[in-house]
C-alpha cells in the first residue's frame, strides 16, 4: 500500500535552537518511523548524557558532529513513510550564513515548515526563510509556533505570531499558509492533538502533511527536451541510427509530432522513440529516451528540441532572481560557467538590477557587489542563445546555477522570470 502513495517533499527552516531536530525526531518518533536498533543507539546515548527519557534530537543531530569536525555543512535529507503518504524532508541548518543551504533544500519542495520560537516570535531568519520560499514558488507554507510549552500554551502569544507572519506574508507571492501551536519537546501538535491548546481546533502538523493536496511541479503542457547526447551505435562498419539522448523535462512528446531544434531553428518530425526495453508512443516528463527524426539535421549536446507550435523564448539576456551562494562576492564582469539543463556555457552578470533588503523587502538600486546570502535581480549575458522558461512556469527550464571555473564552486543559484 505504501508503494503506491504520494510522495510529499518538505523542508524545513527556522533560526537556530527554533527546534527543528526535536521536531523533527518527536515526528519520527511518535510516527514509529524509525528502527529498533537506531532507538536503541539514541536510547543509550540519551541516558549517558543524563536524559531522563530519549533526547529527540539525537534522530537528527549527525549535522553537530559534521560541525565540530569542521566538515561543511550541508542539506540533510531523511525519508519516512506512514500508511498515507511517502515523505522527504529536507533538514537545512538555521544559521544565517547557511541561508544559500536552505534555497538548496527547498528547490523541490512541495511544502515549506518554518520554525518560530514562541519566546521570540517572528525574527530577521523568519522574514529570510519566507522570502526564499516565496521566491522558490513553494505552494504551501505551515508555520509551526514551537516551545509554546515555555509561554505557558498562550493562545495570545499565537495570535500575535500569527499577526506578525500573516503582515510578512501579505508582500509575498504565498497563497496557502497554514499555523500551528506546538511543542515539539511534549509532542503537543506534531502527531498527536495538544490535551494543553484545546483552544485551538485545528489538525496536527503530521495530519496536515498526509492530507495537503500536493499538485504536481511538473509542467505537463510546454514540451521541452534537451539533448544530452547523440546515439550513433555502428553495425558491421555502418552507422544505421542517429538518436538524440536525454530527459524530457516537461511536457509530452509523440511520434509524428511537428518539432524545431533550438536554437538552429531546424524542424522535423519525430520518427521514433526509443528506450533500452523497447519503442514508445509517446515520452512524458522525466522519463529518459533517445527520439530520432525524420530529416537528418544537425543536433548536438545542449539543443532543445520542442514541439514547432509551442517553443521556449531563445535569448543570450536573461533577467534572473538570483540568491549569491559562495562566501567569496561577485567580480564585475566576471565569466562564469552558466548551466541550464543540459546547456553549458560561459556567461557573465551584466547587470545587477535590483538587491532585496531581507528585512523589509526594498529593492535596493545602486549597489552593484553580490555578497553570499544577498538575493537580487540581475541580467546576464550569455555567449550563446539559452532556451529558457520562466520559472514560475517550469522549474526544469526556468533555473541556471553559475559555477566559477577556477574552483568549480557553484557561486550562485537561479530562477528566470
Amino acid at each position: 500500500m505504501i508503494d503506491n502513495n504520494q510522495l510529499l517533499r518538505f523542508t524545513t527552516a527556522g533560526s537556530v535552537d527554533d527546534g527543528k531536530s526535536t521536531l523533527i525526531g518527536r515526528l519520527l518518533y511518535d510516527s514509529k518511523s524509525i528502527f529498533e536498533d537506531q532507538l536503541q543507539a539514541i536510547t543509550n546515548t540519551s541516558k549517558k548524557k543524563g536524559h531522563d527519557g530519549v533526547d529527540l534530537a539525537l534522530f537528527t543531530d549527525g549535522l553537530r558532529d559534521e560541525r565540530e569536525q569542521g566538515i561543511t555543512i550541508d542539506v540533510a535529507y531523511r525519508y519516512f513513510t506512514t500508511p498515507k503518504r511517502k515523505f522527504i524532508i529536507a533538514d537545512t541548518p538555521g544559521h544565517i550564513q547557511y541561508t544559500r543551504n536552505m534555497v538548496t533544500g527547498a528547490s523541490t519542495a512541495n511544502v515549506a515548515i518554518i520554525l518560530i520560537d514562541a519566546r521570540h516570535g517572528v525574527i530577521e531568519q523568519t522574514k529570510r526563510h519566507a522570502f526564499i520560499a516565496s521566491l522558490l514558488h513553494i505552494p504551501h507554507i505551515i508555520v509551526c509556533i514551537n516551545k509554546m510549552d515555555l509561554v505557558d500554551f498562550s493562545e495570545e502569544v499565537y495570535n500575535k505570531i500569527v499577526s506578525e507572519f500573516e503582515e510578512i506574508a501579505s508582500k509575498l507571492l504565498v497563497t496557502d499558509i497554514r499555523f500551528i501551536p506546538i511543542s515539539a519537546l511534549l509532542g503537543d501538535n506534531v502527531v498527536n492533538k495538544s490535551e494543553n491548546m484545546s483552544w485551538y481546533q485545528g489538525a496536527p502538523m503530521l495530519h496536515t502533511l498526509e492530507t495537503i493536496h500536493i499538485g504536481s511541479d511538473i509542467n505537463k503542457v510546454d514540451a521541452r527536451f534537451p539533448v544530452q547526447t547523440v546515439l550513433r551505435p555502428q553495425r558491421d562498419g555502418f552507422i544505421d541510427y542517429r538518436g538524440y539522448a536525454g530527459r524530457v523535462a516537461s511536457g509530452i512528446f509523440r511520434k509524428g509530432d511537428d518539432v524545431t531544434v533550438l536554437p538552429s531553428g531546424f524542424t522535423s518530425k519525430i520518427k521514433t522513440i526509443d528506450t533500452i526495453d523497447g519503442e514508445l508512443d509517446e515520452a512524458i516528463a522525466s522519463m529518459s529516451v533517445s527520439i530520432t527524426l525524420e530529416d537528418d539535421i544537425d543536433v548536438s549536446r545542449g539543443d532543445m528540441i520542442v514541439r514547432s507550435n509551442n517553443k521556449p523564448e531563445t535569448s543570450q539576456d536573461i533577467e534572473v532572481m538570483l540568491c549569491w551562494l559562495n562566501n567569496s562576492p561577485s567580480k564585475p564582469r566576471a565569466k562564469y560557467s552558466i548551466r541550464h539543463t543540459t546547456n553549458e556555457q560561459t556567461a557573465m552578470i551584466k547587470e545587477v538590477i535590483y538587491k532585496y533588503d531581507i528585512n523589509t523587502f526594498e529593492r535596493l538600486t545602486g549597489d552593484t557587489e553580490l555578497k553570499m546570502n544577498d538575493i537580487s535581480k540581475v541580467r546576464i549575458r550569455t555567449t550563446k542563445p539559452l532556451m529558457v522558461d520562466s520559472y514560475r512556469e517550469n522549474r526544469a527550464t526556468g533555473s541556471i546555477i553559475l559555477v566559477d571555473d577556477t574552483t568549480n564552486e557553484t557561486v550562485a543559484a537561479g530562477m528566470i522570470v
